[in-house]
C-alpha cells in the first residue's frame, strides 16, 4: 500500500472545516464558547413535565441533611473538597425511580372501594421520576451541600475566644448572608445566568447526566449498576485510609527512601514531598488512594482555565520552596505551611493571655508577648490574594466589558438570543420585587443581628459590608461563569473592615461575612439557575426551591459544626492538626482577624513611637468581647 495514501486519509480524518462560527473535526463540533454548549451540548427538549411535588421536596431535603452535612465534616479536615452534585443526583435517582416503582399510585385504586385515596396517593406518587422532580430535587440538596461560610465564623468564635453564639444569631445570621447572595444574583442574572457565554462550566456533568438519564434511558440499568458497584467498593474501602492506614491519603516513595537519611535531609524531604498530615508539606509527586481527596472537579473546565491553575500550582511549589529556604520574613522559625499565627519565637502565640477571656488587650503583656507572625506561606497567600483581586476588576473590565454591556442591552430589549433563554419564556419569570423583597428581609434580619448580637460590628459597618460585597459580586459571577474557577476575596474585605473598624477582630470576621461570604452564595445559586436555564426548570420553582435548600443548608451547617468543635477542640486549634482533622480553614479566619486588629494600630505602640489607643473602649460587662481600654498607649 502506498504509505502516500495513509497520510492523505489520515489528514481527510482530522480536517478541520469551519461552518456557521462553529469548529467542526470528523464532523463532530468541538466545543469551545458558551454559545457552543448552549447548541450543541444542552439539549432543547422540554417534556413540559412537573417540577415541584411532595415527592421532588422530600427527597430534597432528605439528601440536603446528608450533602450539608458532609460539606461542613469537609471544613475541618485537612483537604477541604466540595459534595459532588453527581454523587448527590444519583442517589435521588435511586431513590426516586424507587419510590415511583414501590410506592401506590393512584391506578392501584381506580375503580376500588378506595378510590376516594387517588388524590392522596397521586399527591404522594405522581408516577414516572421525571427530570424536572429529579432536578428540584437535587438543587435542594446541591444548594444546601454549598455550606454557609458564616457557620465558619461562630466556629473561629468557639475556638479562639470561648464565646457561644446563640442559636437565634447564627440563624439570623446565615440567612442574612446567604439569602442577600440569592437576592444579589437575581437581581444580576440576566447579566451573570442568561448570556450563552455565561456556562458555569463545572455544572455541566450534572446537565449531562440529567439528560443521559432521562432523554436517554435505554442504557440506565448499566449506568446505575456501575454507580452502585462503584460506590459500594469505594464505601468498603475508605475504612482503610481513613482508619486503618491512613498513610495511605498522601503515599510518598521519596519520603520513605529518606526515612534512614539525617533529620535535617528527612525535614526537607518532609516539606517538598510530605502531604499525609494537614500542612505536613507540599506533596510534590506524591499519591493519593483515598477517593474523597479525589474529585472531577477539574474534567469540565475550559482547557484555559485548567493551564492557568497548572502554572498556578507550579509557581507555588517553586515559590514556597524559595521563600521557606532564603528565609524570607523568617520563614524558617515557622512550619513551612501552615495557617496559625506565632510568637517570635516559632512557639503558637498566647492569643488568650493578649486579650483576656473578654478579649480585653493587656497593654502588658502584648509588650512581654510581642507581635504575632505568620508563616512565610500564609505572607505569600495574602500578598497574592491582594494582586488577584485587583485582576479580577481589570480582566473583567477591560476584556468582558463590552459583552457585558450587550447582555445589559439585550436584557432591556428582551433580545437575549441564547437558545435555552428563549426555550424557558413560557414560563412566568420570578419578578425583580421578589429578588428585592429577599434582599430587604435579609438586611433587617442582619441588622437585627449587629445591633443584638456580639458581633461588636458598628451599624454603618454592616453596610458598608453589603456595598462592598455587592460591588464585587458580579465581577466574581462572571469569572466563575466564564472560566470556571474564582479569586478569593475576603483578604480584600478584611483589610477594609480594619480600616473601618480597627481593633475588633470579631467585628472583621462578621464583616467580612456579610461581604466575601454573600459574594459566594452567589455565585454557588446563580450556577444553580443556569442548570434551570439548562434543562428548562420554571423560574418561580427554582425561586423556592433554592431559598429553601439555602435556609436548610445554614441550619444543618450550624448543627454539625458545633458537634465536632465541641468534640475535636484540641486538634482543631493545632497549626498542622492530624491526617483526619484538621482546623486550618478556621485558623485562617481567626489569623488575619487578629493579625489586622494589631497591625492596624497596636503596632506602632508595641514597637514603636508612643500612641494614644482609640476611644472606643466599650462595654465588656455588656458583652463586647472586642473591649479593649482606651486609656493611655501602649508603651514607647
Amino acid at each position: 500500500m502506498d504509505p502516500t495514501s495513509l497520510d492523505s486519509d489520515n489528514a481527510s480524518q482530522h480536517s478541520v472545516i469551519k461552518e456557521d462560527e462553529a469548529v467542526y473535526v470528523n464532523g463532530e463540533p468541538v466545543i469551545t464558547t458558551g454559545w457552543d454548549v448552549s447548541r450543541f451540548l444542552v439539549d432543547l427538549r422540554d417534556d413540559g413535565d412537573q417540577a415541584l411535588t411532595f415527592r421532588s421536596l422530600f427527597l430534597g431535603t432528605v439528601f440536603a441533611g446528608l450533602g450539608a452535612a458532609l460539606c461542613e465534616i469537609y471544613y475541618f479536615k485537612p483537604i477541604q473538597v466540595t459534595v459532588s452534585t453527581v454523587f448527590l443526583l444519583l442517589l435521588i435517582y435511586s431513590f426516586g425511580v424507587a419510590w415511583a416503582k414501590f410506592l401506590p399510585q393512584r391506578s392501584w385504586v381506580e375503580g376500588t372501594r378506595v378510590e376516594r385515596l387517588g388524590p392522596i396517593l397521586e399527591f404522594i406518587n405522581p408516577g414516572e421520576f421525571k427530570i424536572k422532580e429529579h432536578v428540584i430535587s437535587s438543587l435542594v440538596a446541591s444548594t444546601a451541600a454549598y455550606g454557609n461560610t458564616a457557620v465558619l465564623n461562630f466556629a473561629a468564635q468557639r475556638l479562639y475566644y470561648n464565646t457561644d453564639v446563640k442559636a437565634t444569631t447564627a440563624v439570623l445570621a446565615t440567612f442574612s448572608t446567604a439569602c442577600f447572595g440569592y437576592g444579589l444574583c437575581g437581581l444580576l442574572r440576566p447579566l451573570t445566568v442568561y448570556p450563552s457565554e455565561m456556562v458555569y462550566w463545572s455544572n455541566l456533568p450534572t446537565v449531562s447526566i440529567f439528560q443521559a438519564l432521562h432523554f436517554d434511558t435505554t442504557a440506565n440499568r448499566k449506568r446505575m449498576k456501575l454507580f452502585w458497584t462503584a460506590f459500594a467498593v469505594m464505601f468498603v474501602w475508605e475504612v482503610v485510609p481513613s482508619y486503618i492506614f491512613p498513610l495511605l491519603s498522601g503515599f510518598s516513595v521519596f519520603c520513605l527512601a529518606s526515612q534512614h537519611t539525617s533529620p535535617a535531609v528527612q525535614n526537607i524531604f518532609t516539606n517538598i514531598f510530605g502531604g499525609a498530615d494537614a500542612n505536613e508539606g507540599l506533596g510534590l509527586l506524591s499519591l493519593s488512594f483515598d477517593w474523597q481527596y479525589i474529585t472531577s472537579t477539574y474534567m469540565s473546565l475550559p482547557l484555559v482555565q485548567q493551564a492557568n491553575s497548572w502554572i498556578g500550582y507550579g509557581l507555588c511549589y517553586i515559590i514556597f520552596v524559595a521563600i521557606y529556604y532564603s528565609n524570607g520574613w523568617n520563614s524558617k522559625t515557622f512550619p513551612m505551611i501552615s495557617t496559625s499565627i506565632f510568637s517570635a519565637n516559632g512557639s503558637i502565640y498566647d492569643q488568650e493571655a493578649v486579650f483576656g477571656s473578654t478579649f480585653q488587650l493587656n497593654q502588658t503583656v502584648l509588650a512581654e508577648v510581642g507581635l504575632p507572625y505568620l508563616s512565610g506561606s500564609s505572607v505569600w497567600l495574602n500578598i497574592t490574594n491582594s494582586l488577584a483581586v485587583g485582576g479580577l476588576l481589570v480582566h473583567c473590565i477591560v476584556f468582558w466589558g463590552p459583552a457585558v454591556k450587550e447582555a445589559f442591552v439585550q436584557a432591556r430589549s428582551g433580545t437575549q438570543p441564547d437558545p435555552h433563554w428563549k426555550a424557558i419564556q413560557k414560563y412566568k419569570e420570578v419578578p425583580y420585587w421578589w429578588y428585592i423583597c429577599l434582599l430587604v428581609l435579609s438586611f433587617v434580619a442582619g441588622l437585627v443581628v449587629v445591633l443584638k448580637g456580639q458581633t461588636t460590628l458598628p451599624w454603618y459597618s454592616y453596610i458598608v459590608a453589603l456595598l462592598f460585597g455587592s460591588f464585587v459580586a458580579p465581577f466574581s459571577q462572571l469569572l466563575y461563569a466564564r472560566m470556571g474557577n474564582g479569586i478569593a476575596t475576603n483578604q480584600l474585605m478584611k483589610m477594609v473592615a480594619g480600616a473601618i473598624t480597627p481593633g475588633r477582630p470579631v467585628a472583621n470576621l462578621y464583616f467580612t461575612m456579610w461581604s466575601h461570604d454573600i459574594i459566594g452564595q452567589s455565585i454557588g445559586l446563580a450556577g444553580d439557575l443556569k442548570i434551570g436555564q439548562y434543562l428548562k426548570i420554571p423560574p418561580r420553582a427554582m425561586f423556592l426551591t433554592q431559598v429553601w435548600g439555602t435556609v436548610l443548608g445554614a441550619a444543618i451547617n450550624y448543627v454539625v459544626m458545633v458537634s465536632i468543635v465541641d468534640a475535636q477542640r484540641a486538634t482543631l486549634i493545632l497549626p498542622q492538626g492530624t491526617n483526619v482533622w484538621s482546623g486550618q480553614y478556621v485558623q485562617s479566619l481567626n489569623s488575619a482577624a487578629v493579625m489586622i486588629f494589631i497591625l492596624s494600630f497596636a503596632v506602632f505602640g508595641a514597637s514603636g513611637k508612643s500612641r494614644p489607643f482609640p476611644s472606643w473602649a466599650g462595654n465588656p460587662a455588656a458583652g463586647n468581647v472586642d473591649h479593649c481600654n482606651g486609656n493611655g498607649a501602649l508603651g514607647s
